[in-house]
């Protein structure tokens, strides 16, 4: 029996972004695809009773769930330094993080070291993150560079960026992701949308106000004289810093009532906000993959997303492109909009494609690259 070993730690929260479900639903497929004589177990870091029995829950048919003596910061310092892991480092290993026990084996007797590099925003936007979470990244990515016999990347986009941080050969594969499997429509969805108070028409975006996501631009944007006259909807965190999304609104000179911020959404919740929005806008830059603009594509949303070159391999021209790059950014986002609200053949094509390019994400087709690019090394 070949085993594959997958580090699921990221399911315990907290856990950065979206790592959580993308590690759940890659294991819960990497478990489904694993080919004839092949199982996979999972490695986690020290937790309580309650927090290890929900992962194994949710992880059905996992042959064991292995659990280290250390807890999740001492391990990371171990693994960030090299200690420890040796005895993880035999057989197949894959992460889907950088986090793992980077540390020497011999690849020749069958042991492989894969990990994932999701973005490259803690060198091109360390401001986004705090500074230890930066140097634990860098220092995990230097071990990577040393012991790891591939890298997964989401997009040729990372590829290209993280070839200009560290030299990795032909050792980078790309493999994407996609929704999230419990990204589903709530039972009574007229009922839930009555409950949240969701208007008939409204544009939907997804993000914080960190400047690189462009929700300020899009806030601006909305109060300019060529945009339409319909609701914005922000899904995420409705403060960054000193910053909040009613102070940007008010300063931007938007009228009252007309943007509204949402907070983190359930699954549920989010799927229903998706599938009732006149368009989804993704203002953002420096992503990694761009998944927003593929749970709008799961729903078959009009995208409207900036031509980051993540966003654009991700969309793949499916949606309306904007030029974030250089000055007029909402205005640019401004006329977009209208374009696809006020433009009824503009918009149903846009349903069209989304609804097609929805189709092209897979955590089927997530496993399958990873247990054949293991088969391959």
């Amino acid at each position: 029996m070949v085993t594959m070993r997958v580090i699921v730690d990221e399911m315990v929260p907290p856990v950065r972004g979206d790592l959580g479900s993308y590690t759940r639903d890659l294991t819960r497929a990497l478990i489904r695809h694993a080919p004839s004589g092949c199982d996979v177990e999972g490695v986690i870091a020290a937790h309580d009773d309650e927090a290890i029995d929900k992962v194994r829950n949710r992880l059905g048919g996992l042959s064991r769930l292995n659990q280290t003596t250390l807890r999740r910061r001492e391990l990371s310092a171990a693994w960030q330094m090299g200690v420890g892991g040796s005895s993880l480092a035999t057989g197949l290993l894959h992460s889907p993080t950088l986090l793992a026990p980077l540390v020497k084996h011999d690849l020749e007797s069958g042991s492989q070291t894969t990990v994932t590099v999701h973005d490259t925003l803690p060198w091109t936007h360390p401001k986004s993150f705090t500074p230890a979470t930066v140097a634990l990244q860098k220092a995990l990515l230097k071990r990577a560079r040393k012991y790891a016999d591939a890298i997964v990347v989401p997009t040729h986009a990372v590829a290209d960026q993280l070839a200009d941080i560290a030299d990795f050969g032909d050792r980078v594969r790309v493999v994407a992701g996609a929704a999230p499997s419990t990204l589903r429509l709530p039972v009574v969805p007229e009922q839930r949308a009555r409950e949240l108070g969701l208007p008939p028409q409204y544009i939907v975006a997804k993000g914080s106000l960190d400047p690189r996501h462009g929700i300020v631009d899009l806030i601006s944007a909305m109060a300019l004289p060529s945009s339409p006259d319909i609701p914005l909807l922000i899904i995420g965190p409705e403060s960054w810093g000193e910053l909040t999304i009613e102070a940007v609104a008010d300063e931007a000179g938007v009228v009252e009532g007309r943007v509204a911020g949402l907070g983190q959404l359930s699954d549920a919740d989010l799927a229903l906000v998706l599938s009732r929005a006149t368009a989804f806008v993704f203002p953002s830059v420096g992503e990694g993959f761009g998944l927003p603009v593929v749970e709008a594509f799961t729903f078959g949303t009009p995208v409207i997303h900036a031509d980051d070159n993540a966003l654009l391999e991700t969309a793949g021209g499916y949606g309306q492109v904007v030029e974030a790059e250089g000055p007029g950014y909402p205005e640019r986002l401004a006329e977009a909009i209208s374009e696809v609200v006020d433009d009824d053949d503009l918009r149903n094509r846009l349903t069209i494609l989304s609804q097609d390019r929805g189709h092209s994400f897979s955590w089927s087709s997530a496993a399958e690259a990873v247990w054949a690019l293991h088969a391959d090394l």
